[in-house]
């Protein structure tokens, strides 16, 4: 089975995502977009002033290849889904 690394990536400060992933105790690292600038290049905000991302989940090769984008609904629930695909 091929190594899985988990991110997630949000707009607000390292301090709040900081925060918020403690609260949730995430076991992965939660990265800060705050200038919009990865959300605009993966196609989850249309500018710089948007209010919030689109919920997708990126499966990234190796060689830094998108192999599959999802559109998110349940954040939660995705993991059987993802599994799958990699199986």
């Amino acid at each position: 089975m091929r190594a899985i690394h988990v991110y997630g990536v949000s707009f607000d400060s390292p301090e709040k995502n900081r925060a918020f992933a403690e609260k949730h105790d995430f076991p992965f690292p939660l990265l800060c977009d705050t200038e919009r600038k990865l959300a605009i290049a993966y196609g989850a905000a249309a500018a710089a002033d948007t209010k919030f991302a689109a919920r997708y989940t990126f499966l990234i090769n190796p060689d830094g290849l998108i192999e599959m984008a999802i559109d998110t609904q349940d954040p939660g629930g995705q993991a059987d889904e993802i599994l799958a695909v990699l199986g």
